[in-house]
């Protein structure tokens, strides 16, 4: 009976489990596809506009603009992660973290500024001696493009003023729900197309001129780039979090199975022994 009463336990307790996430995973599949049309909505100008100003770079003067401008020696780096505020999403943090770490390592630490974007990111380096210029969290709760302008003020005016002399950024790019492609790229200085990308565009006249065109442009562009990169993240983090719960809820429902096949094995044994003694009670009852 002891065994029955622990096997009951267990059934229950992992029921309660399997009902907390199958309710994550609605939650998530409810947020997936809030921010999923988000960023199809943001994905097509943005990349339109990281390709335009990509062909600009490879065409002017890049002294016009401080945000094009080259640091001739690169003795401060500036890393932007984005992790999540919370876990229960599978690899998700653990890919980003791994992959700063590999950027990192080519870098004395005095070289490193971090600005970190979610909980995960802040807890892991917060206590591993790296010099942390900003950190942001709870955006995901409700993100605002408002946020990706504080983030970016922040990037621009520490290259203008040549406090980084390098800005990367690393995120989860989505790809799809059960698929999240870790990204580094550089934010800052922008970075020119390459000759002959099959993305670049034919020359251009700048009216007024290409100062005040550049004046506008860049500053947008790096707004532009952090909205789509954090609504990136979000859609990334909402689809790993989709896939770790519903892996999560079958694999609880295989232990409930396996369990209760456990339970109702032990109880038949215990029924088939309970009428074997009365049987066997009967029969010596016969020779008395």
């Amino acid at each position: 009976m002891s065994n029955l009463k622990d096997i009951r336990h267990r059934i229950s307790g992992v029921r309660k489990i399997e009902q907390i996430t199958r309710a994550l995973k609605m939650v998530a599949a409810v947020r997936l596809r809030r921010a999923q049309q988000m960023l199809v909505d943001a994905r097509p100008y943005a990349l339109r506009m990281r390709d335009l100003m990509g062909h600009i770079a490879s065409l002017v003067d890049r002294s016009l603009h401080p945000l094009l401008d080259v640091h001739d020696e690169v003795n401060k780096v500036g890393f932007l992660v984005i992790t999540s505020d919370q876990g229960l999403c599978g690899n998700f943090n653990h890919n980003i973290i791994r992959r700063t770490e590999e950027l990192l390592g080519q870098y004395n630490k005095d070289q490193i500024n971090l600005l970190l974007v979610g909980r995960k990111s802040e807890a892991y380096f917060f206590h591993r001696d790296y010099k942390i210029i900003g950190e942001y969290v709870a955006l995901f709760r409700q993100l605002k493009y408002s946020h990706a302008v504080n983030i970016s003020n922040l990037l621009k005016n520490s290259y203008i003023q040549n406090k980084l002399d390098r800005i990367y950024v690393v995120y989860n790019e989505f790809k799809s729900a059960t698929r999240q492609d870790v990204v580094a790229e550089q934010l800052l200085p922008i970075v020119p197309l390459p000759p002959g990308d099959e993305h670049a565009m034919p020359d251009f006249i700048f009216e007024p001129n290409d100062i005040d065109i550049l004046d506008n442009l860049c500053p947008l562009n790096i707004n532009i780039q952090l909205w789509r990169i954090l609504l990136e993240s979000q859609a990334a983090e909402m689809g790993a979090r989709m896939t770790s719960m519903e892996y999560a809820t079958d694999n609880a429902d295989h232990l409930i199975a396996e369990l209760t096949h456990s339970y109702n094995k032990l109880r038949q044994e215990g029924i088939t022994n309970e009428i074997l003694e009365i049987v066997s009670g009967s029969e010596a009852l016969k020779y008395e």
